[in-house]
């Protein structure tokens, strides 16, 4: 008989699944046998290419014997179980009771999620919840048929699975490195790889820092409940006692993270030093959201000395915002705190609230685009200075700006012949300004600006007959502005950036305090080139002329004399994963105001991005000496498991590294080995030079995932 329905030992596949505990069970179940019979004392018996079938689990055995009157089932190996991509089970025999609440398995080998493998003389399944496996074996490396011991293991006198739970623990647990016994431990319990979070140990890291000393991190995760834990990572140093940690919160309207660590040091005997960064988002009603980014520290050193963060400036926020399609309306409260040697905080604007709302609307009786804007902006300093101190800037120490600046703005394209898209932009703007603490320009400025400008593009496209587009597209603006330039304090609009995004536009100036004024031109430039097998080329040119320039324009921003420096952008991306980005501001064919490039390759074998950068000196900008600088930071995997990385910053002004790292990895299916040195060369007068060098031994399989299986090794080459 081929086929046969009813056999009720199927439900060793659910009794020894930690996952079908977890699901709804079916009943439905189809047996394919080369031969099914029922003997006569009852024995029903299935042979010979066994194989049942039940929702997502399949097993496959030589011979099923169920006996009706003692209840037990009996399968005859070997015995496959396979419950989705989740459980592997193999056996030699296995004997169930009638429920199906307890077993016994021998010669048994367990794989959960393809990560972790449990193999047992025996193993017994015990109220359909534990699987206990005696004189066992776990581990996630590759066991061959060799003979050859895995590269680690866990080898206990009792492991209990406990799948409700999804939690491994060792009785009398050995943990051995090439069959080698490296620790005892008498009890341990370990996360199975299905579980996502689980409290418990992490993995830990030694480093070795020249201001801190020789130190060991162990950070230990505390599950608190479903939607948050806590991390917290004692760090014990020659020189430091630290204590690390991360809080996570879900909401069901939003989330919240904070990081942070309190520090007790040889840097500085006086004070406890500490750090907060604070994030979360949270969605209100009407299509607002809620978000914040707060960030604060004890000293100006403590997060580079410590390698928390790079900034020299801390910005926190607090924004509520509502973006919709015809609609963007923020509220926001800023706060910066300079950590910089020259900068004093009580000199710049540290306390900034904003409120701005901008509309559009699609008027049918004029046609075009039309938006309205307002906005009311604040910021203060905490010094009440009304003059000038004795800091090399030319700001007014104390002085606070309140401003609100209204907008009307409307512009509509046409398409005209030949393919030429024409367009006129007009606008009106209310600009009021009210200055305090400030001798010169204490009191209030208002005035009224119009604009209107008219523009044209004339895109020229061509196909080649390999299937290459190419795209030629000439441009061109006249524009105007009325009024005269407010006698208004410059605090906003310090560094202006001209690029491809505000060729065409009315006003250059990245904030409101600030607009271009008379009449100007515009000519711009750009080609392109698209191939279907992947290799794309963008090129830009642009140039401003002016009747007046504007004299806020410092000598680096490009645009302090007419015509303009000009600018030339490009791009390239290829197929094999190359792509680069350039961008430079010419002054006539000899000097270079600005220049930056960005370079990124990525591969199967290579990841590394580069980038350079170029500023003239501009004491204007608080810049007395140009600025050049080389960023580098790169991966490239040497073999199937080796992989070596590395980071370097150099700054070309003063012709001395700024910071430098190397690392090298080892990783196969199980485990991962990574050894780091790093080095910055940076001295002010508040960090100095440091070296740090980092160990890291990860255990893939338990609370790491191996997801990627380009790692593993095989048994034909295990080395590599």
């Amino acid at each position: 008989m081929k086929r046969g329905i009813g056999i009720l030992c199927f439900a060793l596949a659910v009794a020894t699944s930690q996952v079908a505990a977890q699901t709804s069970e079916s009943t439905d179940v189809m047996l394919v046998a080369d031969q099914v019979y029922v003997a006569a004392g009852g024995m029903l018996t299935a042979e010979g290419n066994v194989e049942a079938l039940q929702g997502d689990v399949r097993i496959r055995a030589k011979k099923i014997e169920y006996d009706g009157k003692s209840g037990i089932v009996r399968v005859t190996g070997p015995i496959h179980l396979e419950q989705g991509d989740v459980v592997r089970v193999i056996a030699s025999y296995a004997e169930l009771d009638s429920e199906f609440r307890n077993a016994v398995l021998r010669s048994a080998r367990m794989v959960l999620d393809q990560q972790l493998q449990m193999a047992a003389t025996e193993m017994t399944r015990v109220g359909a919840r534990y699987n206990v496996l005696n004189k066992a074996i776990v581990s996630s490396c590759r066991v061959c048929d060799d003979g050859s011991p895995p590269l680690w293991q866990i080898r206990a006198r009792r492991v209990i699975h406990d799948q409700e739970e999804r939690q491994i623990y060792f009785d009398h647990a050995q943990f051995r490195v090439l069959d080698v016994p490296v620790f005892y431990f008498p009890q341990l319990r370990l996360p199975d790889p299905t579980l996502k979070r689980a409290s418990g140990f992490l993995i830990p890291k030694i480093t070795r820092d020249s201001q801190l000393g020789l130190g060991f991190k162990l950070p230990y995760f505390f599950t608190l409940g479903d939607h948050k834990d806590l991390t917290l990572t004692p760090y014990l140093a020659e020189h430091t006692s630290t204590l690390e940690f991360r809080y996570r919160q879900a909401f069901r309207k939003g989330r919240i993270e904070l990081n942070g660590a309190i520090s007790d040091d040889n840097i500085k005997l006086d004070q406890p030093r500490h750090y907060v960064f604070a994030e979360g988002q949270f969605d209100l009603p009407r299509d607002y959201k809620l978000t914040f980014n707060i960030k604060a520290t004890s000293d100006r050193s403590y997060l580079y000395e410590y390698d928390y963060s790079d900034e020299d400036r801390l910005n926190s926020d607090i924004t509520v915002r509502r973006s919709r399609r015809d609609e963007n309306t923020r509220f926001a409260l800023l706060h910066y705190e300079s950590l910089r040697a020259n900068e004093d905080n009580a000199t710049l604007p540290s306390l900034v609230a904003v409120a701005e709302t901008e509309r559009r609307y699609f008027p049918t009786s004029i046609g075009g685009e039309l938006r309205m804007s307002f906005l009311l902006h604040d910021h203060r300093r905490t010094s009440h200075v009304d003059i000038d101190g004795p800091d090399a800037d030319t700001i007014v120490d104390g002085r606070d700006v309140t401003r609100a600046n209204a907008t009307l703005w409307w512009q509509r394209n046409w398409s005209l012949l030949a393919g030429v898209q024409g367009g006129i932009t007009s606008q009106l703007a209310l600009d009021a300004f009210n200055t305090r603490e400030d001798q010169a320009l204490n009191g209030t400025e208002a005035q009224i600006t119009p604009s209107v400008a008219a523009h044209m593009r004339w895109p020229l496209t061509k196909v080649s007959t390999s299937g290459v587009s190419y795209v030629l597209e000439p441009m061109a603006q006249v524009s105007w502005s009325g009024g005269d330039t407010m006698n208004v304090a410059n605090d906003e609009s310090t560094r202006v950036e001209f690029d491809e995004g505000n060729l065409l536009a009315l006003s250059r100036f990245p904030s409101g305090d600030r607009r271009e004024r008379g009449f100007g031109a515009a000519l711009g430039l750009n080609w392109a080139r698209y191939d279907p097998d992947g290799w794309q080329a963008n090129l830009s040119f642009g140039q401003v002329y002016q009747e007046t320039v504007h004299p806020d324009f410092t000598p680096s921003s490009g645009l302090s004399q007419s015509p303009s420096d000009l600018l030339i952008a490009g791009q390239i991306k290829t197929q094999n994963g190359l792509s680069l980005t350039a961008r430079g501001l010419f002054d006539g064919y000899d000097t270079i105001d600005k220049a930056s490039a960005h370079a990124g390759w990525n591969n199967s074998k290579l990841e590394m991005e580069a980038s350079y950068i170029w500023l003239r000196a501009d004491p204007a900008e608080n810049r007395s000496s140009r600025v050049a600088e080389w960023t580098i930071d790169g991966r490239y995997r040497l073999s199937r498991h080796w992989s070596t990385l590395a980071d370097w910053r150099y700054d070309l002004a003063s012709g001395q590294s700024a910071e430098a790292g190397i690392g090298l990895e080892y990783r196969n299916e199980c485990v991962k080995i990574g050894l780091s040195a790093s080095r910055r060369f940076i001295t002010s007068g508040t960090v100095q030079p440091s070296t740090n060098l980092g160990f890291t031994v990860s255990l893939l399989g338990f609370s790491v995932r191996a997801d990627d299986k380009s790692y593993s090794r095989t048994c034909n080459a295990n080395a590599g």
